[in-house]
């Protein structure tokens, strides 16, 4: 909890920036996750994912900020996902594995195997 709390304090001001690119690396990467966005530009630099990623990164913040009840902290959220837009939760995964190689690539030497374990941990909570 404490390294997942310490990363997300260095992220900072960036967190909104992070989610973008978590986004449109994971459409990227895994171009079936476009199915959930089908009235979305989802060219590079695209305002609608620059903002959709901001939603996605105050829900990362939002979960470390009650990290000892994340299913509580986004259970709106989740039944949203789940029950209305029916998305698959193996997405979630996909888009934790990109919000890492993010960090990765910004923060390469504050993820330490012991910080990559534990925000693994808290993505796969949150997810």
């Amino acid at each position: 909890k404490t390294n997942v709390k310490n990363i997300f304090a260095k992220i900072g001001g960036h967190a909104e920036e992070y989610g973008g690119e978590t986004l449109e690396r994971m459409f990227v990467t895994y171009p079936q996750t476009k199915t959930y966005f089908p009235h979305f530009d989802l060219a590079h630099g695209s305002a609608q994912v620059k903002a959709h990623g901001k939603k996605v990164a105050s829900a990362l913040v939002e979960a470390v900020n009650h990290i000892d009840d994340i299913a509580g902290a986004l259970s709106k959220l989740s039944d949203l996902h789940a029950q209305k837009l029916r998305v698959d939760p193996v997405n979630f995964k996909l888009l934790g594995q990109c919000f890492l190689v993010v960090v990765a690539i910004h923060h390469p030497s504050l993820l330490t195997p012991e910080v990559h374990a534990s925000l693994d941990k808290f993505l796969c909570a949150v997810g």
